[in-house]
């Protein structure tokens, strides 16, 4: 999930702890298959590979269920399921813009969790078109400060491509143009900074403020989509002040 960064990096420490874990790994081994069968099974080869793979070593899924999920996708063994990308519209209470980005093998079931999900909580789907001008493909990648400050980080990717280095926290988001995402992840390894993801996102370019009670409903939305096991990704253009998210916490 994606909208407010700080919530997002919120979302990333204790994802670790989550009851939800199971989903998580379930994802992040569905992005390995996909990424393997678009562009091939050898991660040196296949730079979106590559960072799938990184992301669920990251996220601690064990390295047989790597390997299986890369074979799979990679038509090296037999079982890969025939996964379609498909990205849904919608509003979430308050006028918060909402893509859904799917990953399934079945989609009329994809597109009724997504009604469903959107309905219960107060949201809805939008027209295709009508929400995504709203929102960048940008590429980002998140590096732990671990004594980092920011200008050492931006002057290892700034000849890279990076157009910004955000403070998150505990975190920096680098972002660049999505063409950029490797030269920068590159950059990264180069200068030895240790990094916990590299991949496509989608940033919005205008943001709708949400008070306590219009960030509680926005956040319900979101973890009922995240429920889904054909839902990948939700990116939103909220933003919530550190106040707000201190009282929700």
């Amino acid at each position: 999930m994606s909208g407010h960064s700080k919530w997002a990096t919120t979302k990333h420490k204790k994802a670790a702890l989550d009851a939800k874990r199971g989903k998580l790994f379930a994802k992040l081994i569905k992005n390995i298959e996909v990424a393997a069968r678009t562009g091939g099974p050898d991660p040196d080869a296949n730079p979106t590979l590559f960072d799938a793979i990184f992301k669920a070593k990251k996220n601690s899924v064990p390295n047989d269920n790597i390997e299986r999920a890369r074979k799979r996708g990679g038509g090296l063994e037999a079982g890969g399921a025939d996964w379609q990308t498909i990205m849904y519209e919608g509003y979430a209470p308050g006028g918060v813009a909402v893509l859904i980005e799917c990953l399934t093998d079945n989609r009329n079931r994809a597109a009724s969790e997504v009604r469903v999900a959107l309905t219960r909580n107060g949201g809805s789907l939008a027209d295709p078109g009508s929400v995504s001008y709203m929102f960048n493909r940008k590429g980002v990648v998140i590096v732990p400060k671990d004594g980092l400050d920011e200008d050492t980080v931006l002057m290892a990717v700034l000849e890279a491509g990076a157009e910004e280095v955000n403070d998150l926290g505990d975190t920096f988001e680098v972002v660049s143009e999505a063409g950029d995402l490797v030269p920068v992840r590159k950059a990264l390894q180069d200068a030895g900074i240790d990094y916990d993801s590299a991949e496509s996102s989608f940033l919005p370019t205008m943001s709708v403020p949400l008070d306590e009670e219009g960030a509680k409903k926005v956040f319900r939305l979101i973890d009922a989509l995240e429920d889904s096991d054909d839902v990948q990704n939700v990116f939103a253009n909220f933003d919530v002040s550190d106040e707000v998210l201190a009282a929700l916490d």
